[in-house]
């Protein structure tokens, strides 16, 4: 069990803390490191929430009063060399936490990471807190809190219910439990406008953004007598939807909706001519063998890593290790 008392007790020793999340953010890193921000400054600490991507405007209704800032060397450099503790949501691996991960191990700032994502026993981090049967890191957020017997006001609340309702799909993937729904509960007892965040979060789309999913189905591969649905989006098609890196967010969630589907694959074109990978899966398959296999990793149905090579070149790598993996699986089981 973990010790969340010995965790609060080392936040109070704290004068200086650093919030921060994986790169390209979703709502279960930042409505975690905001829920325990609101937690620390009514404790009077000094504390700020820090990433190194470009800030998700679905996101917007948990940034009030700008709480929550993109790493700038220039801005943030002297603040950041008197940080004495840094929080880590979510990470799932230190590298993701770019230029923010360099600057910890340049101060010499003790770092927790708070995950439900596997340990990969980082020397980088001083203090592991990982659960991997939570629903979503909010989930230990919360258990944190009621552990340390803090009252959940609104912003507290919001942040865990957003951290919550992204990582079950809306209460609907399998990682959804009985303890899930009291957490939201919970929430919504404390003001919490649970059909006002669905609607920022999945009803809020852009032009750009659906012009790009078009050509994304208009673009779908198809193996396995269509058990796994792949799909590439180049630079190219985002200079024509108009769209930018954040509006692929959902697009490997939304093609794994195909009847059939079992495994959806992205392979999203990057600079340095690397690529990110993300893979989903209704359940049938374990896919984050596939995303080791690249360096990654993530849960058991929903991974991703980065990859070295032209878009094409990767997915063909990536393709034949997924039917290696669906191979053996179905030969184990």
């Amino acid at each position: 069990m973990l010790n969340w008392k010995k965790l609060n007790q080392r936040i109070k020793s704290a004068k200086r803390i650093v919030l921060s999340t994986h790169q390209n953010p979703d709502g279960d890193g930042l409505g975690s490191a905001v829920a325990m921000y609101h937690y620390l400054k009514s404790l009077n600490i000094d504390c700020k929430i820090l990433h190194i991507s470009l800030f998700p405007i679905e996101l917007n209704f948990l940034n009030k009063n700008q709480i929550i800032e993109t790493y700038d060397e220039t801005l943030h450099s002297n603040w950041f060399s008197k940080v004495d503790l840094a929080l880590i949501f979510d990470v799932g691996d230190f590298n993701r936490l770019g230029s923010v991960g360099k600057k910890i191990i340049h101060n010499k700032i003790n770092a927790i990471n708070i995950d439900h994502h596997p340990s990969l026993n980082d020397h980088r981090f001083d203090e592991n807190f990982i659960n991997l049967n939570a629903a979503a890191t909010g989930e230990m957020v919360y258990d944190f809190l009621i552990e340390n017997n803090i009252p959940l006001n609104h912003e507290i609340s919001q942040g865990i219910y957003t951290a919550l309702m992204t990582d079950t799909g809306s209460f609907r993937h399998s990682n959804t439990n009985e303890k899930s729904h009291k957490i939201a509960m919970d929430c919504i007892k404390n003001g919490v406008n649970n059909s006002k965040i669905y609607q920022s979060i999945y009803e809020n789309k852009s032009l750009a953004q659906v012009s790009l999913l078009a050509m994304v189905i208009k673009n779908l591969s198809f193996d396995e007598e269509g058990e796994i649905a792949s799909f590439i989006i180049s630079d190219e098609m985002l200079k024509e939807a108009g769209a930018n890196s954040q509006d692929i967010d959902g697009f490997t969630d939304f093609v794994r909706t195909i009847k059939g589907v079992e495994i959806a694959v992205m392979i999203f074109e990057q600079s340095n001519d690397k690529c990110r990978l993300n893979f989903r899966s209704k359940g049938k398959y374990v896919i984050n063998e596939v995303a080791k296999a690249f360096g990654g990793g993530g849960h058991k149905f929903a991974a991703g890593a980065v990859a070295d090579g032209n878009p094409a070149h990767v997915l063909d790598q990536v393709l034949r290790e997924t039917k290696k993996q669906i191979l053996t699986q179905n030969i184990n089981n």
